[in-house]
């Protein structure tokens, strides 16, 4: 009772399937659940390319503009495919579909499997990166971090359990919130820019020369400034969470996102080069930009804690996703069932509770480094951005239809980019992306080995004129026995009522004396049921028992009969009872549960006190 009392407090009482349909979301709720992923990338993306940049000297910075301008160039490139994907694949799916559809199953795996790691990845990242910002702000909670993300990872888990619509409702605030600040954040910037108030000291000009800047640099810079596009294809994924016409209202909320997520990273990579902003290890750009415009007063708080909020709801467009993501693959048979289970709030609980779970363990193996965590997060979205363009180019060069050479070019282009950005990560961090080459194969072995177990099972338990069962002739009843209670009484009389001629108790003695002693009392009490006894001189009771049902199972299928064993067990009144008792029983049952041609029964006997 207490279980289910702390289950509707958390999450709300249960909702009708009826329902369903008021559990999807309109545009602005969309917008903001699909979306945050995305657009708290702003609050590091710019931070990744000057973190390269660096390296070189502060001279180079200038370059972070052109920079952003070919991260925004890539940006536009992906909404447009991901708008052409939600209108051929309405149901959902994204990447994973559209790679399944068109360059074949395994690729199709490659796509899902990188997306299933990524929005562990997405939890994982996103509450990292808002723990971050949150001990920026306030220095005295760097050493809880860790108790801090998990808490927060557990909050966010407990808001997705209650349902799409609430969590939405609740969640909405936040995001926009953030959206306002950091737009007067620039737009404060670029007043005090336009007023001279920045002084030209603090930034080196364009186009200034700096030693050691190579296109190797300059590409490296690129594909860490493209960390900021990860969270674009959720929306593609989540279809079936929009409102009626979903496609329609996916594809404007999808060019709503592009478009802040565009103004926002430019803004603050624009904001950062103009007032000589430096990452430092300790205090994030965004940190730096609004305590040199605002000064570390009020305003200053407000834009910490909109993007702590951000950087931390960010996960939820994981929670959006993964689920959805996981429906597609367990519809193939890539995944268990139980991922197709709706919970009491019409959520897909499980993908919730299993997403929480192994992005908290993530959280907790890396301490909550975020730099160890966005490159690996960072090449497990180009991975489904490569095969999700290379599909859709397959797709328009076999249909054909009307304008599909402007789309091909679109695809082409964006399949060429984002396969260069992902080599790039494989290339300059490889010390931190190379656990991709290792678990995404193993994911997609798991799926595979999900698969055949399903289409195995299904194979055998197909009715076919050769496979009908046949009837036996009749069944042989076998009760252990550990004395004369009335939990024994209850069984028998059950057991009478299935086969009263072929009944068979069995008593396992550990002391010859006891043999002697229980068969006569038996005698007394039970005249008309059999009894064997059975020696136990290694006080095992599996062992014999096992034997004994060995010897009448083979005369049994001799004879046609089944053998039923049927087990006495009373039931405590509380449960935490069940550890005073002898568990004996559950372990005979575990050892005979593989038994091909074996039937286990249990009888319980409640107690009332």
């Amino acid at each position: 009772m207490f279980y289910y009392s702390m289950k509707r407090r958390l999450i709300g009482k249960p909702l009708k399937s009826t329902q369903l349909s008021e559990q999807r979301l309109n545009k602005t709720k969309a917008l903001a659940i699909l979306s945050s992923d995305a657009l708290s990338s702003v609050a590091y993306g710019p931070e990744q390319i000057l973190i390269i940049l660096m390296t070189v000297g502060m001279a180079a910075f200038w370059y972070s503009l052109p920079i952003a301008v070919g991260v925004v160039i890539l940006l536009a490139i992906i909404i447009l495919s991901y708008r052409q994907i939600i209108y051929a694949y309405p149901h959902g799916g994204g990447a994973y579909m559209v790679s399944k559809e068109n360059l074949g199953m395994n690729p199709g795996l490659v796509a899902g499997g990188s997306l299933f790691i990524d929005y562990i990845l997405t939890v994982a990242v996103s509450v990292s990166a808002g723990t971050d910002a949150i001990t920026s702000a306030i220095p005295a909670l760097y050493d809880y971090r860790v108790y801090l993300a998990v808490g927060l990872v557990f909050l966010l888990t407990v808001l997705n359990l209650r349902g799409l619509n609430e969590s939405a409702s609740i969640l909405a605030y936040p995001v926009y919130l953030f959206i306002l600040a950091i737009l007067m954040m620039i737009g404060a910037g670029v007043y005090h820019i336009a007023a001279g108030d920045v002084s030209p000291a603090a930034h080196s000009p364009m186009g200034t020369p700096v030693t050691g800047i190579t296109l190797f640099l300059l590409l490296r810079a690129f594909a860490s400034g493209s960390s900021a596009l990860t969270g674009v294809e959720a929306i593609s994924n989540a279809i079936p969470n929009f409102k009626q016409p979903e496609p329609v209202n996916a594809a404007k909320t999808l060019s709503y996102m592009g478009i802040i997520l565009a103004i926002l990273f430019c803004g603050i990579v624009f904001i950062s080069y103009y007032y000589g902003v430096a990452p430092t290890m300790k205090e994030t750009v965004v940190s730096q930009v609004g305590a040199e415009i605002f000064g570390r007063g009020g305003f200053y708080y407000f834009i910490q804690g909109t993007t702590a909020l951000i950087l931390v709801l960010a996960a939820n467009t994981g929670y959006s996703a993964f689920p959805l993501l996981a429906v597609n693959l367990t519809n193939d048979q890539f995944l268990p069932r139980m991922f197709r289970m709706r919970g009491d709030r019409l959520g897909y609980s499980n993908g919730i509770i299993f997403l929480g779970v192994t992005a908290s363990l993530l959280i907790i193996a890396f301490q909550v480094h975020t730099e160890h965590l966005i490159p690996l997060y960072a090449v497990g979205v180009f991975i489904p951005f490569t095969l999700a363009q290379a599909g859709m180019m397959r797709k328009w060069m076999r249909g054909k239809p009307e304008g599909w050479r402007a789309k091909l070019m679109i695809n082409t282009a964006g399949a060429i980019i984002c396969f260069v950005v992902m080599l790039m990560f494989f290339l300059t961090k490889f010390s931190q992306v190379w656990p991709v080459l290792i678990f995404l194969p193993i994911v997609i072995w798991v799926f595979h080995q999900i698969r055949k177990h399903y289409i195995a099972v299904g194979e055998q338990l197909k009715i076919t004129k050769e496979t009908e069962a046949l009837a036996p002739d009749g069944n042989v009843i076998i009760v252990p026995v550990s004395g004369i209670t009335r939990v024994v009484d209850n069984s028998l009389q059950y057991a009478r009522s299935l086969s009263p001629d072929r009944l068979i108790a069995v008593y396992v003695a550990f002391e010859k004396e006891d043999i002697k002693t229980f068969e006569k009392k038996w005698a007394a009490w039970q005249p008309d049921v059999k009894l064997v006894t059975l020696y136990s001189p290694y006080r095992s009771i599996i062992q014999p028992l096992s034997k004994f049902i060995n010897i009448v199972e083979k005369k049994a299928r001799e004879a046609n009969f089944q053998v039923t064993v049927i087990f006495p067990q009373f039931i405590p009144k509380k449960g935490w009872h069940n550890f005073l008792h002898n568990q004996s029983s559950l372990m005979i049952r575990a050892n005979l549960l593989y038994r091909k041609n074996l039937i286990i029964t249990i009888v319980p006997y409640h107690l009332i006190k």
